[in-house]
């Protein structure tokens, strides 16, 4: 298999233990999951042999994760309720606490993350609705088997998931790639473990969705 014309969202199903690399290069295999891993790698300037090198040693192993591209709709949708959608009504209300005590007591340093708490509010403002309308919308439409009418929906969340990659790259440049000085104190230190982590469920999130749930309704319909 030639791993750099694959759709690297495609080779973040089949291979496990992709992501975690994926996520180590900055590679988006969620929202940008329809391109080419040759595609994504260039765009982020990620050495291509390099790549390849990481990626080929997975074709050899065995499943080790989940492969819930075979998975009923049903599964896969109540691993999405409890992994991701509780996870971030949970997590981001204290990320954006977090938020708030770094700009009070650090906004006079030149690399606090100004802006970041209020940037963190309207981003969970979205995925608020957004994970409404999944869950009192689309998500019954597939538990009902109603794949064409949920056509129509599922092109909204994918539009929708695409502005959260766009969030996500606002988080990335306020905070300087999740970075944060050597002598950060330990609530800047948590935020910023705490929005790598975010990061990480949330492209997840979008994966499973974009690149399995509604891939496998679009074949259907």
């Amino acid at each position: 298999m030639n791993l750099l014309e694959q759709p690297i969202g495609q080779l973040a199903c089949a291979l496990p233990g992709s992501t975690r690399i994926f996520h180590e290069h900055k590679l988006d295999f969620c929202c940008g999951g329809h391109k080419t891993l040759r595609e994504a790698a260039e765009k982020r300037g990620v050495n291509l042999q390099t790549l390849v090198d990481e990626l080929s040693p997975l074709q050899s192993l065995g499943a080790s994760d989940r492969d819930w591209r075979a998975a009923p709709a049903s599964e896969l949708i109540d691993y999405i309720l409890r992994r991701f959608h509780e996870r971030h009504r949970q997590d981001v209300p204290e990320l954006i606490r977090l938020a708030r005590r770094v700009e009070e007591v650090h906004g006079d340093r030149p690399d606090c993350p100004t802006g970041l708490a209020d940037h963190l509010e309207l981003m969970f403002e979205e995925l608020l609705s957004h994970m409404m309308k999944e869950e009192q919308i689309l998500f019954p439409m597939l538990l009902e088997g109603n794949d064409h009418m949920a056509r129509s929906p599922i092109a909204v969340m994918r539009s929708e998931h695409d502005q959260h990659g766009e969030a996500l790259a606002g988080l990335e440049s306020l905070t300087n790639d999740m970075t944060g000085p050597a002598d950060a104190c330990n609530t800047w230190r948590a935020l910023f473990t705490g929005l790598r982590q975010l990061r990480e469920d949330l492209m997840q999130h979008i994966h499973l969705e974009n690149n399995i749930l509604f891939l496998n309704v679009e074949r259907r319909t």
